[in-house]
């Protein structure tokens, strides 16, 4: 228990105004909100800030310009490079003047295609110091991918790199980048390309400008007034289908939340280093690589690389030995990877964690088998919690900030102060203790979670219309006699077996605990007697002989039906080598139920490794 968590729980959702108004002093204001939650509006309306000059300009006024702000490091090149305050802000101010001589000016849009350098970092800071909307697209998204950002959001200026690395292979931008445009009906003024040593595009062919000359001449830009309710980017989700939607985030209430966060929930102070292990493509990479550590005045973390291959599995722990990380976040199936590789965690012995405390997983459920793993090879809490693109931050964790200690593998935790969540059966009732049901937050939302889609109120809506008052995630869970809730499935993923409603991803946390099993994903198929039946992908550890190899599908089938019961009916396994997987480590569920109906597959935009798909198709054609 945790008394100061309980007493900030408490105080955040019965007095919402006071208590983020309060939690609105950790940042500087040009003119200070007086106001919280403002109905038809939003949260502080009435303030005026700069993300930019609280992320950077701040903290060298204060006298820390010296101090460490963005280490880069890449495991792919050798680089290494730590920035100042002092020197962030220089290359930050110069890029923001580069984007003004463009003649981008506030509330324009700019789409960022970059790889993970630190350029980018300075370009997501200087549209924030100048008061323009910042698009991150994903690096080495296909052409029509980048081509419907384009066309949603219709920027000034594009600014990309002439390549992204990949473990060892260099991916040339242009070309994806060329594609894009073409497919364009928006056209976008300027181009501007950062050239890598690796690869030098041809700029002149179709009047694209060089980055280095343009920053070169160009001036220090100064911060612009923002008023809270301002955009300050637009984050598509990677849907695999359909339009992208395009989550807003508003520049007051995101640099309230993420302040706040930094200390409560992941527990780092002024000048402590953090590391979030993702990509700025992504929610995480936005929110803690960028702007939750700076605004919090703490140094983080910006990798190049993979967590095996880029030179082994040791990768990890020596960014963080080597860097004095304190607090390390990552996603599960990074830690998976680093498993199946060294399963019996020899680099993380010989190697070590350094100043590391805590180390936190999202971005996918974390597995109590791999959690155990990691405890038992680092010796340190490992701590699951849960987000989403749409609320920015997290909304179930174990806030160790505020003295929580409270964990359970398979768990993601206790409600962060301001998330006022429920489980709910269809009707908004909630369920009993243990039972599953959908997972809702009620609103207002708290600060720093999206209220609006990009040119799409529509579909922003539909968010809020199953269960009135409350924001529907999509995903289902339970909660124990503890309070720690659990998110299991997307609720499409709850399936109907014989009248039984079973959760795929229980089954899942059944088969992740057979000791021969590093990864496996779990679907529901059409069956002609029970309506669904559950079918299983497993991936077996390298250790695993032939003879083991074969009996492991009969041994996870009988596993579930003794865990779980013959209601599960679990019968058919496929051993794969590997899962189809997106860049930011979710599992294709989707992609694998079109494999098994053989229907013609579109390789998802958003997938890591395509020869996955072939691999697996493989698979089903050769076993019955």
């Amino acid at each position: 228990m945790s008394a100061l968590y309980d007493r900030a729980y408490k105080y955040s959702v019965e007095q919402p105004d006071a208590f983020w108004l309060e939690a609105a002093q950790r940042i500087g204001w040009i003119e200070t909100p007086k106001t919280g939650w403002t109905k038809g509006k939003g949260w502080f309306a009435d303030g005026q800030l700069n993300v930019c000059w609280n992320a950077i300009d701040r903290h060298v006024a204060a006298g820390r310009g010296s101090e460490a702000a963005l280490i880069f490091t890449s495991a792919i090149t050798g680089r290494n490079r730590t920035y100042s305050f002092a020197e962030l802000q220089d290359n930050v101010a110069r890029t923001a003047g580069m984007l003004q001589d463009l003649g981008v000016t506030r509330g324009d849009r700019v789409v960022l295609y970059m790889p993970m350098i630190p350029e980018a970092v300075f370009a997501m800071l200087a549209c924030a110091r100048i008061g323009a909307v910042h698009v991150v697209v994903f690096g080495g998204f296909a052409a029509p991918e980048l081509a419907k950002r384009i066309d949603d959001t219709q920027p000034k200026a594009l600014l990309t790199a002439s390549c992204g690395l990949e473990g060892a292979k260099v991916l040339p931008y242009m070309p994806m980048v060329e594609h894009a445009l073409d497919l364009c009906s928006h056209k976008t003024p300027s181009i501007v390309v950062f050239q890598r040593e690796q690869v030098q595009a041809d700029l002149a062919a179709r009047g694209h400008l060089d980055w280095a000359a343009l920053v070169a001449k160009a001036p220090r830009a100064e911060c612009t007034p923002m008023s809270a309710l301002d955009p300050l980017y637009v984050l598509h989700t990677s849907g695999t289908t359909g339009a992208p939607k395009g989550v807003v985030r508003e520049t007051g209430s995101y640099a309230v939340a993420l302040a706040w966060s930094m200390e409560n929930v992941y527990g780092v102070k002024p000048g402590e280093i953090f590391w979030a292990a993702s990509d700025i493509g992504w929610v995480v990479g936005h929110s803690y690589i960028v702007y939750g550590p700076l605004l919090a005045g703490v140094a983080t973390v910006m990798f190049e690389g993979k967590p095996v291959g880029a030179p082994d599995a040791g990768t990890f722990w020596r960014v963080i030995r080597d860097n004095k990380v304190r607090a390390f976040f990552t996603a599960p199936t990074a830690i998976r990877a680093i498993r199946k590789d060294d399963p019996d965690g020899q680099f993380l012995k010989d190697i070590g964690t350094g100043d590391l405390r805590t180390i936190f997983l999202a971005g996918e459920r974390a597995d109590p088998d791999t959690v155990h793993w990691l405890e038992d090879h680092s010796k340190l809490p490992v701590i699951d919690h849960w987000w989403q693109t749409e609320l920015g931050w997290p909304a179930i964790a174990t806030c160790v900030g505020l003295g929580d200690t409270r964990r359970k593998a398979g768990s993601a935790g206790l409600p962060v102060p301001g998330f006022r969540v429920a489980i709910v059966n269809d009707a908004g009732e909630d369920v009993a203790t243990g039972a599953a049901g959908h997972v809702i937050i009620k609103t207002p939302l708290p600060p720093g979670c999206y209220t609006s889609l990009w040119n799409n109120p529509v579909r922003f809506s539909k968010a809020f219309e199953n269960f009135p008052g409350a924001y529907e995630t999509g995903d289902s869970g339970h909660r124990d006699e503890d309070g720690l809730i659990s998110i299991m499935s997307r609720t499409d993923d709850l399936i109907n077996v014989a009248g039984h409603r079973l959760s795929t991803g229980q089954m899942e946390q059944i088969l992740m605990a057979h000791p021969s099993v590093v990864e496996c994903a779990v679907i529901g198929v059409p069956d002609p007697i029970k309506g669904m039946a559950p079918l299983a992908f497993a991936v077996a550890r390298g250790s695993v002989d032939q003879d083991q190899r074969a009996a492991l599908p009969g041994a996870l089938i009988d596993l579930v039906r003794t865990e779980l019961g013959p209601v599960a009916a679990l019968k058919t396994v496929y051993l794969v080598d590997a899962m189809p997987k997106t860049r930011s480590g979710k599992i294709l569920r989707n992609t694998l139920r079109q494999l098994l109906s053989d229907e013609h597959v579109e390789v998802p935009p958003t997938i890591d490794d395509p020869d996955t798909l072939r691999r697996i198709r493989d698979v089903l054609r050769n076993q019955p």
